[in-house]
């Protein structure tokens, strides 16, 4: 099947998104134009940029798609001459504007593909992310837009990411990991930092699902592990498992 890239200009009746759809217009042919390998490393280096503040160096994005440190060098090279990235050798590298678009594109499209597997084809939260990272490299925006709509514009994923919108922007909520918290707070289970089947896997056989409320009964001083519950059960997670729950609204 053979997809087509459509652009929507901006209208006076709404300006709101005129600043962006000029973005697009300018970009869009090249948007388009991108491989599969260079969205998963845009992906890669927009998701590392979220837990370093500085550039990411080619040796952290080799470790994280687990590849040798001098394709990465290569590929980020690519990056840079079709305006995605800025690479510094021996510095590291950073999403231009044009790069973190694309980024966020990808990531919609990732995570709105998940939504209706989820939702609508009843597939289990551990089963849909290797299938997303299929799907999420369709070029046509005619059909993401569409089935935005067809989801009813879900604001987040089956493991509680936020869902960027057609314009790329991305609303953020805080969280605490289970880790950072004290004897006695408590908080709603809302997300995930691994996403890994292995990982989704292991919490369902504990019960723990989003929208759990969950308490910090007791930290063990030996080896660090939580002793937490929730309305159903208690239970003991290691210091890695409370690292990766994500609680809101903690008190």
């Amino acid at each position: 099947m053979e997809f087509f890239f459509i652009l929507r200009l901006p209208t006076s009746k709404n300006q709101e998104y005129l600043d962006i759809s000029k973005i697009i217009f300018i970009f869009a042919k090249k948007i388009n134009m991108y491989s599969q390998a260079e969205e998963n490393y845009l992906k890669t280096i927009y998701a590392l940029e979220k837990d370093f503040s500085n550039e990411v160096s080619t040796n952290l994005i080799a470790s994280k798609i687990k590849t040798k440190a001098s394709s990465v060098t290569d590929m980020v090279k690519k990056l840079a001459n079709k305006d995605l990235v800025v690479y510094k050798k021996y510095q590291g590298v950073y999403l231009t504007e044009l790069g973190r678009l694309s980024a966020l594109k990808v990531i919609r499209k990732h995570r709105l593909w998940e939504c209706f597997l989820v939702q609508k084809l009843q597939f289990n939260w551990d089963e849909v992310h290797d299938i997303a990272e299929q799907l999420e490299h369709v070029k046509s925006e005619l059909l993401i837009n569409k089935l935005d709509a067809f989801l009813r514009y879900p604001k987040l994923d089956p493991h509680g990411d936020p869902i960027p919108d057609a314009h790329g922007r991305i609303i953020l909520s805080k969280s605490m990991s289970i880790s950072d918290m004290k004897i006695g707070s408590a908080g709603t289970f809302v997300g995930v930092k691994d996403s890994s089947a292995t990982f989704l896997k292991y919490l369902n056989k504990k019960n723990l699902a989003l929208g759990d409320k969950i308490r910090v009964i007791d930290i063990e001083p030996f080896d660090n592990s939580y002793h937490i519950e929730t309305k159903t059960h208690r239970l003991v997670i290691t210091s890695n498992i409370a690292d990766n729950l994500c609680l809101k609204n903690v008190k």
